[in-house]
């Protein structure tokens, strides 16, 4: 599902911050060599989250599912000086790739690529973060939820990614669509937890913004 026409779209994309450099050229090697290249942030969006990262301005900031490294070059942005980035992906595949961009951005030497399952590696990370993003396997979000939960302090920010998924959270429910069951699932507990404060963007494929409290 298409929630705005292309016309609009791109009518947004040239009203809004223009994409750094590096971003447009890890755009065009993602669609050349990797496979899904849809999966990658954008322009946009991608904007959005550097702009959110700059008002929070934090210090550390976890990311669940690095991909080919475009989001977390966008929430490095808004980092401190002296400010960390914790990136954690499953495809160790894409390790250099992320590499190369993230030396490339001026941003590598703040940021900390991990390599393995989240829920492992959560728990072993000693810091508090002040922005977190989930854009992972959505099968574990309520698992990554509540992991990251435990790393935040009041005032953190947790976003959630894709949680609007194509437009399936308001049509009818296949039984066989678990993805879809569980982000329906997910988006009520967030509005529905006391812990967080939350609004729902229609930012793409839906962005979640989650105040902690």
């Amino acid at each position: 599902m298409h929630f705005l026409s292309p016309l609009l779209e791109n009518y947004i994309a040239d009203h809004s911050e223009n994409e750094p450099k590096v971003l447009q050229e890890l755009t065009r090697e993602t669609h050349l060599k990797v496979i899904q290249p849809r999966m990658i942030t954008g322009h946009f969006q991608g904007r959005a989250l550097s702009l959110l990262s700059k008002l929070i301005n934090p210090k550390h900031i976890l990311e669940i599912g690095t991909y080919t490294g475009y989001s977390a070059i966008c929430l490095a942005e808004g980092l401190q000086k002296n400010g960390k980035l914790h990136t954690i992906d499953v495809n160790e595949e894409l390790v250099n790739l992320q590499r190369r961009y993230f030396d490339k951005s001026g941003f590598g030497e703040q940021i900390i690529q991990h390599t393995g399952d989240a829920l492992h590696i959560i728990p072993d990370l000693k810091e508090t973060f002040d922005l977190i993003f989930i854009d992972a396997e959505k099968a574990s979000y309520d698992f990554y939820f509540e992991a990251v939960l435990k790393k935040t302090k009041p005032g953190s920010v947790i976003l959630s990614d894709n949680v609007l998924w194509s437009g399936k959270v308001v049509e009818p429910l296949n039984p066989k669509d678990k993805a879809t069951k569980v982000l329906l699932d997910y988006n009520k507990k967030l509005k529905e937890d006391p812990r967080v404060e939350t609004v729902l963007l229609p930012i793409r494929d839906g962005l979640t913004l989650s105040r902690v409290l």
